[in-house]
């Protein structure tokens, strides 16, 4: 029965706490990523708990602070940028749909008139499809809806930093006060599975490292000697960035590129960055499970479904949330703390 309660209990909470506790979930995790490097600060300069956090927690910041001014200068010159080329490439689509209009009147001629009508309304509606779902996307309140979630996300990221230092602080002590609740016989098991946690969490972030740079290297080769010298290095580095995005990959950046090329009219270069996407999109494929498996020793199929369900009842974060309950689960299994010897 005890059992049964500790489960709703835990699904309870994975529904209602875990979701508005996000910021907070993940500065603990934080905060235990950074444990090691402070206690290397600490043996490396004997230096106090404190002094040791305050520098580490430093140099956190800068690297995220370095980082968010990166992406929101880019994100802006990219906007500006993009409000300048609009009207070129507006009337660049324009020329090349009456083009198309041109070759249809030519190639349906001879075809009774009712099919040619068909066919012009068929095309005529699928571009106002394209239009009305681009007006609605840059839509009122569309707009309105994003900028409502900007001070959220920065209560959210104050609150994050501010419960990221104080766990850096309280980490050691928070630990012992959890043993104390905990027998020999439990308390054994976890530290077993904390050690697990951390074997397959440092495996699972080698693996995507080393996947990343293999991707790198591939995209840049594509890049730099066959699609498009001039901007091989700045844009790889954007793929090799974007590729740790679990699921989507380089795909996202390379995708709407490619169309984009062919809507201007270069079938080449958009059909030599299809051709890359999917050369990328094989070679994760085909590298990732191998180093998974290799690092982790956990199914690459069972990260896959993790991810997919974490994002579901998660959002974007989910992806990280879904993989880190299936490594608990498999860490809990082995240290006996889970046990499911039973047949059907």
């Amino acid at each position: 029965m005890k059992y049964i309660i500790a489960g709703l209990l835990l699904l309870l909470i994975a529904i209602f706490i875990i979701p508005v506790s996000l910021p907070i979930i993940l500065a603990l995790i934080t905060a235990i990523i950074i444990e090691p490097l402070v206690k290397f600060t600490q043996k490396t300069f004997n230096w106090k708990r404190k002094l040791a956090v305050i520098t580490n927690f430093f140099f956190f910041i800068i690297i995220i602070s370095a980082f968010i001014y990166f992406v929101i200068t880019k994100l802006i010159s990219q906007l500006i940028y993009t409000s300048k080329v609009i009207p070129f490439h507006l009337n660049s689509v324009t020329g090349i749909w009456i083009n198309v209009q041109n070759n249809l009147f030519k190639y349906t001629e001879g075809l009774p008139k009712e099919v040619v009508e068909s066919i012009q309304d068929k095309f005529d509606s699928t571009l106002m499809s394209m239009k009305d779902a681009l007006l609605d996307l840059l839509s009122y309140s569309n707009i309105t809806t994003l900028l409502t979630n900007v001070p959220n996300f920065l209560i959210s990221f104050i609150v994050f930093i501010i419960a990221l230092f104080l766990f850096m602080l309280d980490l050691e002590r928070l630990r012992t006060k959890f043993f104390r609740y905990l027998s020999d016989d439990t308390a054994e098991k976890v530290r077993v599975m904390s050690t697990s946690v951390k074997k397959v969490t440092i495996g699972f972030m080698k693996a995507q490292i080393l996947a990343s740079f293999i991707i790198l290297g591939a995209s840049l080769i594509g890049l730099l000697f066959i699609i498009t010298p001039k901007y091989a290095i700045i844009m790889a580095l954007v793929i090799w960035i974007v590729d740790i995005i679990p699921i989507l990959g380089s795909i996202i950046i390379l995708a709407p590129w490619a169309i984009y090329e062919y809507i201007t009219g270069d079938i080449v270069l958009g059909t030599k960055l299809t051709i890359l996407a999917i050369i990328l999109l094989i070679i994760r494929r085909a590298v990732e499970p191998k180093l998974m498996g290799s690092q982790m020793g956990i199914s690459p199929l069972a990260i896959l479904i993790a991810m997919f369900i974490g994002a579901k009842l998660f959002g974007f974060l989910g992806f990280l949330i879904g993989p880190l309950v299936v490594i608990l689960f498999i860490t809990a299994k082995e240290a006996g703390m889970i046990k499911l010897n039973f047949k059907l």
